[in-house]
């Protein structure tokens, strides 16, 4: 069947009626868990057929195929208390954690920690585990179908209010993950993984280009790494790994990473060889985070945070590539330390400039791709030189929207231009796209990276955040100017006396 995205509105429409779930949040999070077992159910009949001696993790009357699938089957009040006092306790602290099938029995666990079940009306229930029956998770044409789903799922939860969290559209994270091209048994670690965009990306990357087999399967499976904090999307990114052939998805962790340990305390076996990320912008940490970083880079800034553990974490000619928004590149004071950091201990090699509104309808605010390789301590400083690249809206496009989204395409430009950093990115020429600025210039101009590109005349923005920061950059400057005036007139009336 075709039609997931009818199916989720139906869904959604029967649990309007219920009135234990209350608003968006709420019914995001009962549909995901219901996906998550159904999706489970399927992927291990698939797994049956492939293992003689395959053993679930899951009692067998909790298993989706032995209380879920018969339309008829149970219902009312007698579905509510099965879901409510034998499915939810045994998935929360019962199952078996040892042994054969306990890799297996933490993931589900840490899945359902902090999942509920909201919906009151146990004939409703059946009215939707009805519906979820309808969609094969083993058929490819369902499957692919389904990646849709998980962008309607965020727009929902950025509608609940979930600000400063924005869904990658699927054309950067191909865009990152084809320039980046992590090999085979190289570590890739998202440490605010979301729902895994950048991690089922580099999945279908490292088996379209390297695996042959059964041994090559295992290598990638074990490289991938995750870390998300809250827990709808941990869920997400839990069962987004199962579709994408993850098993047993251990290294999808539920946690903060900025807060787990000191920064101080990590070391070389923490490090992994390639990063890609898109950390919360425009949102602030809890008071106590910061003191886990140093002094030089304490702030409450999410992204900077993530930007400094970033460099920390990242192998000796190990590649990241880190989504960050314009206020990144000409931030003071804590952002100038961390940007002379990153400068000083990688090549910071490219810097994509992407245009207004790819990141629609969550927000305007521009954004920048930073391509970057960690240098060992006796090649810093690392950076002599950083290209900028102006990625240009496709002819007749004047803004993207949820209707014309950005499309992986559109980036077939920079990749004919990119060259190769083994020869010092020696193919790359100047374009009306394109620029080079020397790190004297730079330092120049204070460590400031938010710089146009020469090739174009300045334009008049219109854009309602552009103007904001001007004003409040301009309202600073009068307020300085102010403040040098009370001193100057201070002086003189009191030489005056």
């Amino acid at each position: 069947m075709s039609n997931v995205s009818g199916v989720i509105k139906s869904i959604q429409d029967i649990m309007r009626k219920d009135v234990g779930v209350d608003g968006d949040a709420q019914r995001i999070s009962q549909l995901v868990w219901m996906f998550f077992l159904k999706i489970y159910d399927d992927r291990e009949a698939e797994v049956e057929l492939l293992e003689d001696d395959y053993k679930s993790p899951l009692p067998e009357h909790l298993r989706w195929r032995n209380w879920a699938t018969d339309a008829e089957g149970i219902t009312g009040e007698a579905l509510s208390d099965f879901v409510n006092l034998q499915l939810f306790p045994t998935l929360k602290g019962k199952l078996v954690l040892s042994g054969p099938t306990g890799e297996r029995a933490k993931v589900i666990r840490n899945v359902f920690e902090d999942a509920y079940n909201y919906m009151k009306s146990g004939t409703l229930m059946r009215q939707v585990i009805n519906k979820i029956c309808e969609i094969d998770f083993n058929n490819t044409d369902d499957r692919h179908t389904f990646g849709g789903i998980y962008e309607q799922i965020l727009k929902d939860l950025q509608s609940a209010g979930n600000a400063g969290e924005f869904y990658t559209p699927r054309a950067v994270t191909k865009f990152i993950i084809d320039r980046v091209d992590p090999k085979l048994a190289e570590s890739v670690l998202d440490p605010a993984c979301g729902t895994g965009g950048f991690l089922a990306c580099t999945i279908d990357h490292k088996r379209s280009k390297y695996v042959l087999n059964a041994d090559d399967e295992a290598a990638l499976v074990a490289s991938i790494h995750g870390v998300e904090k809250k827990a709808l999307p941990h869920m997400l990114c839990i069962t987004n790994m199962i579709l994408h052939g993850m098993d047993t998805p251990t290294q999808i962790e539920h946690d903060n990473m900025l807060s787990r340990r000191a920064y101080t305390d990590y070391g070389e076996a923490d490090r992994v060889n390639v990063i890609v990320t898109n950390p919360p912008f425009g949102g602030m940490e809890e008071d106590g985070v910061e003191n886990q970083f140093p002094a030089t880079l304490r702030t409450r800034e999410t992204a900077d945070l993530f930007m400094a553990l970033v460099v920390k974490l990242l192998k000796v000619n190990g590649r990241a590539a880190v989504v960050l928004p314009d206020g990144f590149l000409f931030g003071e004071g804590m952002k100038t330390r961390l940007k002379q950091m990153l400068l000083e201990q990688c090549h910071l090699h490219t810097v994509v400039r992407l245009p207004n509104g790819v990141f629609n309808p969550y927000t305007g605010i521009k954004t920048n791709i930073l391509f970057f390789t960690k240098k060992a301590e006796g090649q810093w400083p690392a950076t002599s030189a950083v290209w900028f690249y102006e990625h240009p809206y496709p002819d007749g496009v004047s803004s993207y929207n949820k209707t014309r989204p950005m499309q992986v395409e559109e980036f077939a430009t920079e990749c004919a231009w990119w060259g190769d950093e083994a020869d010092g990115f020696a193919a790359r020429v100047e374009t009306a796209q394109a620029w080079k600025v020397s790190i004297d210039d730079i330092k120049a101009r204070n460590h400031n990276l938010d710089i146009k590109n020469p090739h174009v005349r300045e334009q008049i923005s219109h854009d309602p955040d552009e103007l904001l920061m001007q004003y409040q950059s301009q309202q600073k400057e009068i307020q300085g100017l102010r403040d040098q005036l009370k001193v100057i007139l201070g002086t003189a009336l009191t030489g005056a006396h």
